[in-house]
């Protein structure tokens, strides 16, 4: 505009004073001698008016460029902005009709051809969401699938770069709880797997992947074990995704992609280890008894004219350590009926279910004929079924064992908030001694001995027993009272959030490496971390220091909002009053939050790989630049400023217009949670997005080009 300004300008000032030199040229040279004399006499008396008239001419000139700048280059510039800003991001914005009459009537006729550019683009994206809609149900019933799977799952393309994954995969990498500004390894579209597992382990399955479907075997899946963040230790399966087609890249590397079966371990290892070592203390035990017990036979055998004094001393010595040997059986037994009873877990189970389970036992291991009484088929328990059908089938076991009872009979009813199962009999009573011994003796039923008794096992379920001898019909029975299961109470995942999250995007599978530079990718291509932080005042050189950090990940050109960083910090200072007002953040939200030099590592590994977007983002970099030396943390990854590529695509516009929401407002860019670190970072990356396709349009799509032409905004000066 200023350029235009200056040239329309000096050829207003050029055309006036040629004018002049040409008329001054013919009055002198169609002159006498005597009047071209007085003539130069005349202008050099009068060269004080001569060279006001020139200043005014030159004013007057001024003031028509800037007439004719006004009314039309300038009303030109804004109209070519919005025509690209319709064209490439925001179909939904009009020209505003400025300038002359011709440039208003072009402005109302490109609204007329932006309405209808809107509507086909409605239409089209009507028909484009139509015709994938089939693809796009598949899609989200697989991300369905995976978000339930009780397993740890992600997928990776050939480089590694996760392009799905479920809750658990995430939540099994998480830095512990309680634990949350520690540096851990995050899971997050786009990022490499290589830093979650160890790179030699991942890179050996891949060969042996390789190496199988070379020797064509159809579905080879590799195993092995991986240390995880935490000390934990998983069992990881990884199964190949082939590429076919043009998907293929050769004969000799025929992988897509990988999944991977994550599953922790760490619980099976410490019971692994439990039950070794109570194994391996009654085996010394029992060695070193059964040593002392030999030798005292031994000498007792050898020696029969031996002393009766000595006599009693070695049989003493049997008897000691039979004593211990058979203390240490039931400590042993006591510590395994404990082991055993912290492994199981409760599970709903429908009554009817878990009777039918009872009867197939106890026909099919003690030989009894079964039969069913009134069984309520709405009834739910939580039970662990394994015990609880040991539990049943050992009273059957004893009443077949110990009163001949050759046929039983099961039901289930409710009883106020419990299920009430009855095992019924016709035939010989119990007496109650008997019934209360049964309760307390180990569970034995066809020849399998569990270390729990009865007893326990009702303890375990908050259950109850009882023994009700036969009266009419000679029918005795006994009562179980087991807690009903109330709804919702199923077991479930830690880890389960509200909704279906989205952890996918299958469109990474098209993509590899790079082998140039980061400077040199398309932007549409790169990743990107947008970031935004609330401080405790407006100058990072005075002191001031960060209270909050926000950020978003962008990836294949989507903002994914799940994958996100929300971090308050403590800055140990004082809150300008000022800078309450705008972002809200009191001194008493700011209590107990970890200090920046906490949170800035876990931020640094949050960015890893990607380049950092902001808005203004000078300011928030000069805070992080002050921290290097204390915390020894560097950025060094490429930045990108929203406010300087909003003044390459929009240069004409005033400084005002560069504002976050003036960009949002002229990009349709929704504006929640404002002045909020992360609200100002998802504002920002959207906006960002909104940015890219104009930038295009200028010809600018690669990360070097658009630093370049930021570089050279006016704004780019601005220093903190």
């Amino acid at each position: 505009m200023r350029a235009r300004f200056a040239a329309v300008w000096g050829a207003c000032c050029a055309l006036i004073f040629s004018t002049q030199a040409i008329v001054f040229f013919i009055l002198d040279s169609a002159l006498a001698v005597e009047e071209r004399v007085a003539l130069h006499r005349l202008l050099a008396d009068n060269a004080d008016i001569l060279v006001v008239s020139s200043v005014i001419l030159i004013v007057l000139s001024g003031l028509i460029a800037y007439w004719i700048a006004s009314r039309h280059f300038a009303p030109a510039h804004r109209l070519s902005e919005s025509v690209r800003l319709i064209a490439a991001s925001n179909a939904g914005h009009r020209a505003q009709p400025e300038g002359a009459a011709e440039m208003r009537e072009l402005a109302t006729a490109v609204n007329v051809l932006a309405a209808r550019h809107e509507a086909a683009i409605d239409d089209v994206q009507a028909r484009v969401t139509e015709a994938r809609a089939d693809a796009d149900q598949q899609r989200n019933r697989l991300a369905a699938l995976m978000s339930e799977l009780a397993q740890s799952v992600m997928v990776c393309n050939a480089d590694g770069r996760i392009l799905l994954y479920n809750e658990r995969a995430r939540s099994m990498f998480s830095a512990p709880t309680g634990d949350r500004e520690a540096p851990a390894a995050y899971v997050g579209l786009g990022r490499s797997v290589f830093t979650l597992l160890e790179s030699d382990l991942l890179s050996h399955a891949l060969e042996q992947l390789r190496y199988r479907l070379s020797r064509g075997e159809a579905r080879p899946v590799a195993v092995f074990m991986a240390a995880l963040h935490g000390g934990s230790l998983a069992r990881v399966q990884m199964a190949p995704v082939t590429a076919t087609g043009d998907d293929a890249v050769s004969a000799a590397y025929p992988l897509a992609g990988f999944v991977l079966l994550l599953e922790d371990i760490g619980d099976e290892v410490r019971r692994a280890e439990r039950s070794d070592q109570l194994l391996q203390d009654l085996t010394e035990s029992v060695r070193s008894a059964l040593g002392g017990v030999r030798a005292a036979v031994e000498n007792l055998v050898n020696y029969p004219e031996m002393a009766a004094e000595r006599r009693r001393q070695f049989t003493g010595i049997i008897r000691e350590e039979a004593d211990r040997l058979t203390s240490k059986l039931d400590r042993t037994m006591r510590e395994y009926s404990d082991y055993v009873r912290s492994q199981r877990s409760l599970e709903q189970i429908r009554v009817a279910d878990l009777i039918d389970v009872i009867r197939h036992r106890v026909e099919t291991r003690l030989g009894l004929l079964t039969g069913v009484e009134e069984v309520d088929p709405s009834l739910w328990v939580m039970v662990d079924s394994y015990t609880m059908v040991q539990a049943v089938s050992y009273l059957a076991s004893q009443l077949k064992e110990s009163l001949g009872v050759r046929a039983v009979r099961l039901g289930g009813v409710a009883a106020g908030r419990h299920a009430r199962i009855e095992l019924t009999w016709i035939g010989a009573t119990l007496a109650a001694s008997t019934a209360l011994t049964w309760e307390n003796e180990a569970l034995t039923t066809g020849g399998e001995t569990s270390p729990l008794t009865f007893r326990e096992v009702l303890d375990r379920h908050r259950g109850e027993a009882w023994y009700e001898p036969g009266r009419a019909q000679r029918r005795s029975c006994f009562q179980l009272l087991l807690p009903l299961a109330e709804p919702g109470s199923a077991a479930q995942s830690s880890a389960s959030r509200a909704g279906r999250p989205v952890y996918y995007d299958f469109d990474l599978f098209q993509r590899s490496e790079q082998a140039s530079e980061l400077d040199d990718m398309p932007l549409a291509e790169l990743a990107y971390t947008v970031f935004d932080t609330e401080t405790t005042g407006l100058e990072p050189s005075a002191g001031d220091e960060i209270i909050a950090i926000g950020a978003m990940r962008i990836v294949n050109g989507r903002l994914l909002t799940d994958e996100c960083f929300d971090r308050l910090v403590d800055p140990r200072r004082r809150l300008h009053p000022d800078s309450i007002e705008i972002h809200g953040i009191r001194p008493e939200m700011l209590e107990g939050q970890p200090t920046l030099d906490k949170v800035l590592p876990a931020f640094h590994k949050f960015c890893e790989e990607t380049v950092l977007v902001g808005h203004n983002v000078a300011f928030d970099m000069r805070f992080l630049e002050l921290k290097e030396r204390a915390t020894g943390i560097r950025f060094t990854q490429p930045v990108l400023d929203t406010l300087l590529l909003s003044a390459v695509v929009h240069g004409n516009l005033g400084t005002n217009e560069h504002q976050l929401e003036a960009i949002a407002q002229r990009l349709a860019v929704k504006v929640n949670e404002r002045h909020t670190a992360l609200g100002d970072a998802m504002i920002t990356g959207e906006a960002f997005l909104k940015m890219v396709p104009l930038l295009a349009e200028r010809g600018i799509v690669t990360l070097k080009q658009a630093r370049e032409a930021s570089a050279r905004t006016q704004y780019a000066r601005l220093q903190y």
